[in-house]
């Protein structure tokens, strides 16, 4: 695992030990920028099941200002800290152990609104059309951002949650992206 473009392009990310997390692969992932980006002129991020923080770094390398990065597994914790650290990143990021409901009404307490949101949850444990919703009904993305879901290729996302509609939907092999944002 690496960081593929930006400022921190060809950086090595640790791993989960384990196999209860999937990292994202390189092909996916310059796949998943391309639709978003690539790069980005500031913003903020949401990393919700940030596993390694392969996302939510790339993230940061391709412009964000800040990423919030939330998993609920301590050893996904402990890699996001270290790949922070090693990318020097520890001072644009946040770093949480929480279930994903839990942390969203957090963050509503906050009062945050985001750029970018990446929901890459367990595939056997999908819950994105429910997360969507309150993402919308919660006002957590900002007019112009986007959501991201990955996820099993066998599942189809409603084409509208709310107000968020589906703006793209690519497929690789067992995965689909989907890409949602309040514009058409």
């Amino acid at each position: 695992m690496r960081v593929i473009s930006g400022t921190l392009k060809g950086r090595p990310l640790k791993a989960v030990p384990g196999n209860g997390t999937r990292p994202t692969t390189d092909k996916v992932k310059e796949s998943i920028f391309n639709m978003l980006g690539p790069y980005f002129e500031g913003g903020t991020g949401l990393d919700l099941f940030a596993g390694s923080g392969g996302l939510g770094i790339e993230a940061l390398s391709r412009g964000l200002d800040s990423v919030i990065f939330v998993d609920k597994d301590q050893k996904a914790l402990q890699t996001i800290k270290a790949n922070l650290a090693d990318c020097d990143l520890l001072v644009q990021s946040e770093v949480y152990r929480n279930e994903a409901t839990r942390a969203l009404k957090a963050i509503v307490k906050r009062e945050m609104v985001f750029d970018y949101i990446f929901l890459d949850p367990p595939y056997k444990q999908q819950k994105l059309q429910l997360l969507l919703a309150f993402i919308d009904e919660h006002n957590l993305l900002n007019e112009s951002g986007y959501v991201m879901c990955e996820h099993g290729s066998e599942i189809t996302l409603e084409e509208k949650v709310g107000s968020l509609n589906k703006v793209r939907e690519e497929t690789y092999g067992i995965i689909r992206i989907s890409i949602f944002s309040r514009g058409e």
